[in-house]
């Protein structure tokens, strides 16, 4: 099936590729890390289910809004707001709302870069010890076994330390993301996807029978699923499920408005979205049943009942990854390779979000001046790359300084202050101009063509983007900027 016809000539060749982009830039870091710690920590069970809830009532019509944009506009995500505001008789300042998203996913595309260079980093230490223990025939020991645990707790602390090291990790991960968007969306973009995450799923699921066998599988089980209902009316349970719902499936960043713009218009976007969504999903519940076992195998007992008692909380966020996952490795059967194959798939992971980060901006460049991809593509990564090395900084010599001193950003090094600009302001102002401008502004006829749905689930679709997710999206947004609504 061939793709659209795009200004720029360029589409998926077929639906699968546009299925297995669009959930390749939504898994990354967060799916991997986030949910299942933000699981655990928010009443397991109650949080799962009120999760599913929101991606359905919240996520799933802003995501099938967002490509519809995209597709009927067959532009860049700007390009395509304005051609669909102007077919419906709307002001083209609607296309702010795809301006904000694009440069939300520019400035997390500078900081993921850097993260994403640490996995690289950690890639290289287990190719090492990976190769050393078949040297030694130790391969079936675990990983990391000439090194103390206070060693492995300090490699990354020491990455840290060396700026040179961190921006070397940094530069080649970015180079790898220019190489993929500048060889085009078919020629890059869409191989990139459609080569990593089959290995991705197979890899995920591998970890997760690997964990069942030889991991506390049963400890993780309740950690993630052990269901409080009162949990279910708890304001920050659900408050933390509804911002994990909205950012799990990139929403609010451009990134599926302009995927959207390169599908053909054979594809029904309503099933696409729905399985987009579905996949996302399955890959964060999973990655909690992947990454847990493994950790609470290495526990002492009266520690993992502590956390599954709810006295203790188990380290989350990029300590999970870097930290708590290498010290668990080194006493796992076969911890060697299974270190090395798990930070090979989180690689994937990071790979195919930041190709869709770039792309965002990548292509409206290509529109507004009109020069080719490559070009835009070295500027524009080049920028993203700068601007991240001055953020890791944050985490050496700039440590200290923190040149706002406001709500949000009270306290934060420029590092910290990217991620709450974008993950609090720019991504939910964005969902919500959208949710306003498809329930309220485009022409119902336009609609109609475009979503896939009809009868009943239209009506649904409608009231939903009309007046849920506004709704919804401005409480996060809200909740975001003062914390203390919900304390």
């Amino acid at each position: 099936m061939a793709g659209p016809a795009t200004p720029t000539g360029e589409g998926w060749s077929s639906r699968t590729a546009f299925v297995l982009a669009a959930v390749g830039s939504a898994v990354g870091l967060g799916n991997l890390v986030r949910f299942p710690a933000e699981a655990g920590a928010n009443g397991g069970g109650a949080f799962v289910i009120f999760y599913i809830f929101c991606v359905c009532l919240i996520g799933l019509p802003i995501l099938l809004s967002e490509t519809l944009v995209g597709r009927h506009g067959q532009s860049s995500a700007i390009g395509s707001f304005k051609n669909v505001a102007r077919e419906s008789g709307a002001s083209s300042w609607w296309s702010v709302a795809a301006g904000v998203g694009m440069v939300g996913a520019f400035l997390i595309l500078t900081y993921y870069s850097v993260l994403a260079g640490w996995i690289v980093h950690f890639i290289g230490i287990f190719v090492s010890d990976t190769i050393g223990a078949i040297g030694a025939n130790t391969l079936a020991d675990g990983a990391l076994e000439d090194r103390s645990v206070a060693e492995v707790q300090a490699i990354l602390p020491a990455l840290h330390a060396n700026s040179t090291q961190m921006l070397m990790m940094h530069a080649i991960f970015m180079a790898m993301t220019i190489f993929a968007v500048g060889r085009g969306v078919t020629g890059g973009i869409e191989k990139v996807a459609v080569w990593l995450m089959p290995i991705f799923f197979l890899l995920i699921i591998g970890i997760t029978v690997y964990g069942a066998f030889n991991g506390a599988f049963s400890a993780a089980l309740a950690f993630l699923f052990d269901f409080q209902p009162a949990r279910l009316l708890d304001p920050s349970v659900q408050l933390s499920a509804l911002g994990q719902a909205l950012f799990s499936l990139s929403l609010g960043s451009a990134l599926m408005i302009t995927y959207g713009a390169y599908a053909s218009k054979e594809i029904n976007l309503a099933k696409t979205s729905v399985q987009i969504a579905t996949a996302d999903t399955s890959v964060a519940i999973v990655a909690g049943l992947a990454i847990f076992p493994i950790i609470f195998a290495t526990l002492a007992p009266l520690s993992l009942q502590a956390i599954l008692d709810g006295t203790e909380q188990v380290q989350g966020g990029l300590g999970l990854l870097f930290v708590s996952l290498p010290v668990a490795f080194q006493s796992m059967p076969g911890g060697s390779i299974i270190g090395l194959l798990f930070f090979i798939m989180v690689f994937f992971a990071a790979l195919t979000s930041s190709v869709a980060l770039l792309e965002a901006s990548v292509s409206w460049a290509i529109r507004r001046f009109n020069q080719p991809r490559w070009l835009m593509t070295i500027l524009l990564g080049g920028v993203a790359f700068m601007i991240g090395g001055w953020a890791s900084f944050s985490f050496n010599s700039q440590a200290d300084f923190k040149p706002l001193n406001f709500i949000i950003f009270a306290d934060q090094p420029v590092f910290g202050i990217i991620d709450e600009l974008t993950a609090k302001i720019l991504l939910p102002v964005s969902a919500l101009l959208v949710s306003v401008f498809v329930g309220w502004v485009v022409d119902r006829k336009l609609i109609n063509r475009e979503n896939g749905l009809s009868g009943g689930m239209q009506r649904i679709w409608l009231f939903l983007v009309r007046w849920v997710c506004p709704v919804i999206i401005g409480l996060i947004l809200l909740t975001g900027l003062f914390p203390d609504l919900v304390t």
